[in-house]
């Protein structure tokens, strides 16, 4: 009844009584928030630390972000989103509180009257229904009054520039934080999929591993995402970075001179990873998506596809052409902008789950 209320106040737009429409992309490793016609407003770590001892959470997003490896041990780092998915409800209801009060609620401080607040999410095609339901009921519990979901693909390949209702397939490759999504879209809907769960941030990790077998070095996770970012590239491009960390055997601080190659070896079995799971979806559809497929080539986004050379790493792995979009890591959000721009389409691409 709730529902069908919000919808009635929508159609008769009473001028007291407005309408917001927020759109959230709530990923592993960014939280992203835009605004109907006014574009993105925030961009925030999907990060929050929690005092044990007084049960309360006092840092949020990069704030958070940046005191990993160097709290006291009352308080912990929290991630609510692990593999694309809500992995700690409450801590996401709060950081999405957090969000908003920087951002969405400052464009009406000032009014007497609270307009309704219409929520527009991602998920992702492989979110169960329980997954699902979480990011929806998360989103009513910071303050939405009604919200809808769609397929995060959809939405990313909207953000590339694709039609997704023309009768063209298309190859994304999403290579994101949490997740590594491959999706063929086409009429509307996904035709095909593959995911991995061994992203960018569990990259992290293997670095960390990497180092500390080959050079007896202890290092923080800010540094090895920092070792991923800065050193990381397929274009023959060897950079060194000089790093502290703490010696395995001494226990005490230890320089090392890092190199691109040693980046590039530690995660080679991760790429490799990632172009054997295109190749089986291509293999795994039928010829006329192939051929399509073989004529409009891949598109990358998700943060990594910001990896210098690594568009022509793909290509000359699969012999298919590879191409970045246009700010990949902002793709999905931008969809979700156009997505609902027309009505009639978005309405074919809300999730129901009834």
């Amino acid at each position: 009844m709730k529902i069908n209320l919000i919808d009635y106040l929508r159609k008769i737009k009473l001028p007291f009584f407005t309408n917001f429409e927020i759109y959230f992309d709530l990923g592993t490793s960014i939280t992203k928030i835009a605004i109907k016609d006014k574009g993105i407003i925030l961009k925030e770590p999907s990060f929050l630390a929690l005092n044990n001892k007084i049960k309360d959470y006092l840092f949020f997003g990069a704030e958070a972000k940046t005191i990993i490896g160097k709290t006291p041990d009352f308080i912990k780092i929290v991630r609510p989103i692990i593999a694309g998915v809500i992995s700690d409800f409450d801590a996401e209801v709060v950081l999405l509180k957090k969000f908003l009060e920087r951002s969405v609620y400052l464009y009406f401080s000032k009014q007497l009257v609270k307009p309704l607040l219409t929520a527009v999410a991602i998920t992702p095609s492989i979110a169960t229904e329980i997954e699902q339901k979480a990011v929806e009921e998360a989103l009513l519990k910071a303050g939405m009054a009604q919200v809808y979901l769609i397929e995060k693909p959809l939405a990313t390949a909207t953000g590339c520039g694709i039609n997704i209702f023309s009768h063209q397939p298309y190859l994304i490759a999403d290579l994101g934080g949490g997740l590594f999504e491959l999706t063929i879209v086409g009429s509307g809907g996904i035709i095909a999929q593959k995911t991995l769960k061994n992203a960018a941030d569990a990259m992290n990790k293997i670095i960390y591993n990497y180092l500390y077998l080959k050079y007896g070095l202890i290092l923080g996770e800010a540094t090895c995402e920092e070792l991923k970012i800065t050193l990381l590239n397929f274009s023959d491009e060897e950079k060194i970075l000089t790093i502290r960390g703490k010696s395995l055997e001494t226990g005490l601080p230890k320089s090392v001179k890092i190199k691109t190659s040693d980046i590039k070896e530690s995660l080679l079995v991760n790429f490799n990873q990632l172009v054997d799971a295109i190749k089986e979806l291509i293999e795994s559809s039928p010829p006329e998506v192939v051929d399509e497929i073989l004529q409009n080539g891949i598109i990358l986004t998700g943060g990594l596809a910001n990896i210098k050379g690594i568009d022509k790493f793909i290509a000359n792995e699969i012999k298919i052409k590879t191409i970045i979009a246009e700010n990949p890591d902002l793709a999905t959000i931008t969809g979700i902008m156009k997505i609902t721009k027309n009505e009639e389409n978005f309405s074919k691409l809300i999730i129901n789950r009834s």
